[in-house]
């Protein structure tokens, strides 16, 4: 008989955290685990289960869900499933509700964000009081835990997230590079300059933008084109929201003609290996998946020095600069167009360090012994 657990991701939204059910199935699959799961209808959390010939528990709401409990429990049973995944803060409700109606389900919950309030009132410390065991996702998220979290040291573990090294293994050739970079619009000869992923305020982007304005005016004789792969969702894509004020930017900065916006790309892989420099200016990132992918893809990552980007890049392997200053973004850019040697010997190292570390197979062996200890 497999291992069993379902998972718990009651969210609207796409990102690493809506993700992350998806991306472990395949891996749990391997170490000879059977993956269930429960969504909100319809949501892509759903949609990309369904693509893994997974499908899921569908419910309108949480508040749904949390109608349905006794449905749920009836559902873990029949299918001898012991441990419970939560993915989101609010799931956490239905997890220790069903931990209290049946104590010998394994609740387990990874904080993919990075908690930035106490959640120490009389409803966190009963719901926290069911979970056998929480997830950090970097050492700057363990530490706020630990504070944050009415949860004991020793239940509180980091666990570094991994990423399917498979499309990053091969390099492109030239002619595939200059194939994918006409896919993406953008010159095949210039030094590309990316910034990855969805389109949001807290991601950077008009801090990446501002400085590839000083870039420009500091350092006009460097040639490079800036590219965005990624799109803006929710309140971020509707007119006068965050992704009309980035392009307003741009246009002001005169950067039109120099920076090209892909939108969403389902082959990331490809497009970060058809790049030279990516940067994650975010202002507080839980724990830098982009920043994994991006140095497994090949590229030299200048990221921000806060939250766990530090703990992913050295002088080895890229470079750091405060989130918001300008100058210094555009110096470390400007450092890596000139030297194209130290350029790629930073992208060589950042690759063989993020192969070594954070295999998806290597990150399911954790947790699989995670899961297993609580028995």
């Amino acid at each position: 008989m497999p291992h069993k657990v379902l998972f718990l991701c009651f969210s609207k939204s796409w990102g690493g955290l809506e993700m992350y059910p998806a991306r472990v199935a395949p891996a749990l699959a391997r170490q000879g685990w059977e993956v269930h799961a429960a969504t909100l209808r319809g949501s892509r959390v759903a949609r990309s289960l369904l693509e893994l010939d997974l499908k899921p528990l569908e419910f309108q709401s949480v508040h749904t869900a949390l109608l349905h409990i006794f449905s749920i429990l009836r559902y873990l049973k029949a299918h001898g499933i012991r441990v419970v995944h939560a993915n989101k803060s609010a799931d956490m409700r239905i997890g220790a509700l069903l931990v209290a109606l049946d104590p010998s389900i394994k609740l387990f919950f990874t904080d993919h964000m990075g908690v930035t309030k106490p959640k120490k009132d009389w409803f966190h410390r009963w719901t926290y009081s069911k979970v056998n065991r929480l997830f950090s996702v970097s050492d700057a998220t363990l530490a706020r835990n630990r504070r944050a979290f009415p949860v004991s040291a020793d239940r509180i573990s980091r666990l570094y997230l991994g990423i399917d090294l498979g499309p990053y293994a091969t390099e492109l050739s030239e002619q595939e590079r200059a194939t994918q970079r006409l896919s993406m619009n953008v010159p095949v000869s210039s030094n590309l300059i990316a910034i990855p992923g969805r389109i949001n305020d807290g991601k950077g982007h008009m801090e990446w933008v501002q400085t590839l304005g000083v870039l420009r005016h500091t350092r006009p004789d460097l040639q490079w084109h800036a590219v965005v792969i990624g799109q803006a969702s929710g309140a971020d894509a509707l007119a006068g929201g965050f992704q009309d004020r980035l392009m307003a930017q741009v246009q002001a900065l005169g950067l039109e003609s120099v920076i090209t916006f892909t939108g969403f790309r389902e082959d990331m892989p490809d497009c970060l290996k058809a790049l030279d420099i990516v940067a994650i200016p975010s202002y507080n990132e839980a724990f830098g998946l982009s920043v994994v992918e991006a140095m497994a893809a090949g590229c030299a990552v200048v990221g921000a020095d806060s939250g766990a980007i530090p703990e992913m890049i050295t002088p080895e392997r890229g470079r750091l600069a405060a989130p918001r200053d300008s100058q210094a973004w555009a110096q470390a850019f400007a450092e890596l167009l000139d030297d194209t040697e130290q350029r790629h010997r930073i992208a060589k190292n950042a690759k063989a360090w993020s192969h070594a570390h954070f295999s998806m197979d290597q990150h399911v062996r954790s947790l699989s012994a995670f899961y297993l200890e609580a028995f």
